[in-house]
């Protein structure tokens, strides 16, 4: 069995937050955090995008701010005014 060792550098960890941990429970459901939804203004109905990368794990997005991010392409590339 291999184990990694991970540093983490405190200085990079600004903007970052760990919320704690969660279940999954049988229908495949997690409770996200009150602090996590109360920072990032997520409530009931939100819709979330949910991206991933084997071996790394996965993140929810608002569906709101990624339709901004998508956007803010599409616009720099001239696809829309």
């Amino acid at each position: 069995m291999i184990f990694r060792i991970y540093m983490i550098n405190m200085n990079h960890m600004k903007d970052k937050h760990i919320f704690g941990t969660v279940k999954v429970g049988e229908r495949g459901q997690v409770v996200i955090p009150k602090q996590a939804r109360e920072m990032f203004k997520i409530g009931p109905g939100d819709s979330m995008v949910v991206l991933g990368k084997k071996h790394h794990g996965i993140v929810l997005v608002k569906a709101t701010k990624m339709k901004e991010f998508a956007m803010k392409i599409l616009k720099g590339i001239g696809k829309v005014d």
